[in-house]
């Protein structure tokens, strides 16, 4: 007697996210992170006590040393996807250079000899990298912490490659001829700030995704 068995299906990842984003929803990320990316390039970031302390000692400020601007650029690649945070920051990088001073030192042309347009660069792929890991596994606070880490770590080496291209290209651009004390004071300083802003764009990003469910 012959008995017919039925296939055996296959086993799927699990981890796989099933979440998409969908062209409006990406379009309008683009837009709120071109918005977010602009503004918060002049908001110093901060931290405050912890809660509990607060009615005895009171809210105080610690600020970071840095602005929100790298936090908009992960966030929107966290909420967006990686074609609305490439997007954004498109538009931002092209708004600053034949536009509009949205740069944190003024814009124009001429802007490409700052040592900082290396990191401003850095956000493309940044966003794009961010994004891609935000939306390749399902949505946990860990992997969106992961992947607005990668995104981070993505635009810090764009800066550090395009600031060695002016050290030995135009260095009478730069602002020293010390090439560790800049790489000192455009990568090294601001990252322990940026690393706890990173952490706070995961609890956002986590926190709305579940609201928006996707």
């Amino acid at each position: 007697m012959n008995i017919k068995r039925k296939p055996k299906k296959k086993l799927t990842n699990t981890t796989k996210s099933s979440s998409t984003v969908s062209f409006a929803n990406e379009l309008l990320w683009a837009i709120i992170g071109l918005l977010l990316t602009i503004f918060s390039t002049f908001v110093e970031a901060f931290v405050t006590n912890m809660p509990w302390t607060w009615y005895e000692q009171g809210v105080n400020s610690l600020p970071l040393g840095v602005t929100f601007q790298v936090g908009a650029v992960l966030l929107t690649g966290c909420m967006g996807g990686k074609n609305a945070g490439f997007l954004a920051q498109v538009a931002y990088i092209f708004l600053g250079l034949f536009w509009y001073p949205v740069f944190a030192q003024g814009g124009g042309l001429q802007y490409w000899q700052q040592p900082s347009f290396g990191y401003i660069l850095g956000f493309m792929p940044g966003a794009w990298l961010c994004g891609w890991l935000a939306f390749h596994r399902r949505t946990k606070l860990e992997v969106l912490g992961m992947s607005a880490a990668a995104g981070l770590l993505m635009i810090h080496v764009c800066g550090l490659i395009y600031l060695l291209g002016l050290f030995f290209l135009s260095p009478s651009s730069l602002p020293s001829d010390n090439l560790f004390d800049l790489i000192i004071n455009y990568s090294v300083e601001p990252i322990s700030g940026q690393l706890v802003v990173v952490c706070v764009v995961a609890v956002i990003a986590f926190i709305l995704r579940h609201i928006l469910f996707y």
